[in-house]
Order: C-alpha cells, then structure tokens, then sequence
C-alpha cells in the first residue's frame, strides 16, 4: 500500500482518488455544569483534531480505553451528532453539512453494526422484517424486501425458516448476524464495527471475524473496526489508529504498529496483552501507564499522556535544566508540558506518532517480527489465536 500522504503532518495514505472516507480535524465538545445545582459552565473535549483516511476496501482498526473518543468519532462519521469543527468527505464529497434526502442517501451507504447484538434488535419484530426495514425509504416492494431478507440470511449462514423468529430466540453469535444483515441489505460502501465480538464468546468471535472478512470481499465493502481487543484488531485491521483522551496518538500500518510502537501509550497497551509462552511473557518489558485517565473537563497541558507517560523522569534527566520544568514536585520535559505534539511520520512511510520523544528502539522482541496471516483462523471459524490468546480455546459451534 502506498504511504505518501499529502501532508506531513496528516496521516493520510494512499492516492486521493482511492479514498472512500477522509476526516480533516474532527472536533467535538460538549459543555456540562459543575456542581449538584449548577455552575460555572466546562467544555469538555470528547475528540481533538482528529485527522485520517480510509482507502476503498481497507479496514482501519480505532484502539483506545473506555472514553477517549472512539464511539463519538464514529458517530460524527455516521452524522449521527454534529461536529463542532472539522470536515467529513464520503466518496470525494463534503458531507459535513449535508440534510434532507442528501444525508439519507449518504447513509444507506455508511452503515453501522452496535456493540450489543440483543440491544440493537427490536423485540417487537421478527428477523425477516428487522433486515428488511432499512429498505423501506427506498421504495422496494414487499415482496422484493422478503427476498433480501431471505437471500441475506442464506448468505450469513441462518437458517431462512426462522425469518418469523424474534430476537430473544436467537443466540448471541446469530444475533448478531442478523444486525449484519439489516446493515448490508441497503448495500452499503462503508461498514462501521462498533466492537462488534466484544459481548460473543471466543469461539463465536473467530466466526463473526471470518465473516465479515468474507463479506468485505464479496460486497466491496471497507471497514471501520473499534475495538479495545488488540488482539481482534491485530488480526482483522490494514492500519491502526490509537486513540488517547480524544486524539489520535499513533496511526500506522498494522504490523509497524504490533511490531515496532512508537508512542509509549501504544506500546503500555500492547504490553498488556498476555503471551502464552511463559519464557517470553517473563522476559517482556513492563510499561504501564501512571495513574488514570485525566478528567476530559480538565485535560492536561501540553501532551495529555505526560502525566501518566513513564518516559518524561528519564528523558528529563538527560535533557538541560533550560528544558525541563518542576510540575507537581517532578522534573518534566518543558515540551511535553507545554506543547501539545503533532501526528508526524517519525516512524518513516508506515506511521505517524504524536510524541516529543517518540520511541526509536526497533522491533519489540517479544512480538513476532513477521507479519503473518491477517486471520489465524480454522477452517470451521474456531480461532486459533496461540500467539495471543494461548491453546485453550472454546471450540463450541454457534447454534
């Protein structure tokens, strides 16, 4: 995949002309009240400046903790919640201040798959009429709605008998099939994954995953994948964006970003995914962020990872007393406290890393230096993760 994007400090890649997607400095804020009776009026920063792209057919997959953004960027791509500043282009086309039948057309072609399979599905409708609903504003007939219905049943491999079934008679890994099915019955371009195998059991997981690999393939399909599974992003994901109290933090390739992490926040989170061999697993270097996650009403200055970065005390013992300054009783790089650093590509073609003092040490030798399959899956969809997840799996077939 080409990486030559049109800014420096942008990471965009590829060639314009193939770009399904591209966001420029999406920014969302709220403003809430402080105190039980109301008070001074915060602004709360939920994405920051939030900048990428996403090639026709590529899946991107969108990292983070519980919070920092990933939902509400999506939900801005989906126009579901207005951005406060920033542009989204579909297919080449500002999108950002489209309405009417202009903003419906735009979203038969970017669909969305929930978290929760169950609380996505109306328990009130059967199965044929949920996946067949989106096609009403269109104007196709019943019975045409009936036969997308069946034909994506057959395709996602359920049973078309159970069309007149209801929700709660289906298990969690068909559930979610079906919310499947009702995205792409309006044949869209882009599919956003909400954690879309978080609440499955593994077994179903390595199911879902292998369909919807599939289904890319067969229906042109390009992916937005959050997820805070590294492990389901590492073997489903082309590149990787980090996200961190609202800003990207690193984008990159999906084997730089596994293999050679330039941010220190990127590189605590892969730290924390076990390895099943106990030699390597005792050998690994522990980087674990400092203290929680800052309040977003009250972000930190400069890089909001520095307080919680386990770099800034050693790089501020080797940096000029005219570079660094006492916060808090402990001697910080002034940069980190006092600028707020840029996605730039220090990590060359492959990746963008926002930090003062990215991390230049090579591979990490506990993460397999060779990019390997996408998917390390079996045949019968039963995952096989060894390198992460270890030998015991689940091998249950979803009902």
């Amino acid at each position: 995949m080409s990486t030559s994007g049109s800014s420096m400090s942008l990471p965009f890649v590829g060639d314009p002309s193939d770009e399904i997607l591209r966001v420029e400095g999406l920014t969302k804020h709220y403003t809430s009240r402080s105190g039980t009776f109301g008070g001074a009026r915060q602004r709360v920063g939920a994405v920051e400046q939030v900048s990428f792209n996403l090639l026709d057919g590529e899946t991107l997959g969108l990292v983070g903790e519980s919070g920092c953004g990933k939902t509400t960027l999506s939900r801005m791509i989906l126009r579901l919640i207005k951005p406060t500043s920033g542009r989204i282009f579909f297919e080449g086309k500002d999108v950002t201040e489209i309405g009417g039948a202009e903003l419906r057309r735009m979203r038969q072609s970017v669909q969305v798959v929930f978290q929760d399979p169950y609380a996505s599905l109306d328990p009130r409708r059967t199965v044929q009429y949920t996946i067949a609903e989106p096609l009403i504003p269109t104007g196709a007939s019943r019975k045409e709605r009936k036969q997308i219905a069946i034909d994506l049943m057959e395709r996602l491999g359920m049973n078309p008998a159970h069309a007149h079934r209801y929700p709660h008679q289906f298990s969690g890994g068909q559930r979610q099939r079906i919310g499947i099915a009702r995205a792409l019955s309006v044949k869209p371009r882009l599919l956003i994954l909400d954690e879309p195998v978080s609440a499955l059991d593994v077994s179903i997981q390595a199911q879902v995953l292998n369909l919807l690999e599939d289904l890319r393939s067969d229906y042109d399909l390009s992916y937005i994948l959050i997820s805070h599974d590294l492990a389901v992003v590492r073997h489903a994901s082309d590149r990787v964006a980090v996200m961190y109290l609202g800003r990207l933090v690193e984008v990159g390739e999906r084997h730089q970003i596994f293999t050679a992490p330039r941010h220190p926040y990127t590189r605590s989170l892969l730290a924390g995914i076990p390895i099943a061999d106990p030699k390597i697993e005792r050998q690994r270097e522990r980087i674990a962020p400092i203290g929680d996650v800052p309040n977003p009403a009250d972000p930190p200055s400069g890089c909001t990872f520095h307080p919680r970065c386990s770099r800034v005390r050693e790089i501020a013992g080797r940096l000029d007393s005219s570079e660094i300054v006492d916060v808090d009783g402990s001697m910080v790089p002034k940069r980190c406290n006092e600028a707020v650093p840029g996605l730039d590509p220090r990590g060359g073609p492959l990746g963008w890393s926002a930090c003062h003092f990215s991390l230049d040490t090579g591979p990490d030798p506990t993460v397999d230096s060779e990019p390997g399959p996408k998917h390390d899956f079996t045949s019968d969809g039963v995952a096989t993760l060894q390198g992460i997840l270890g030998d015991d799996v689940i091998s249950e077939n979803d009902p």
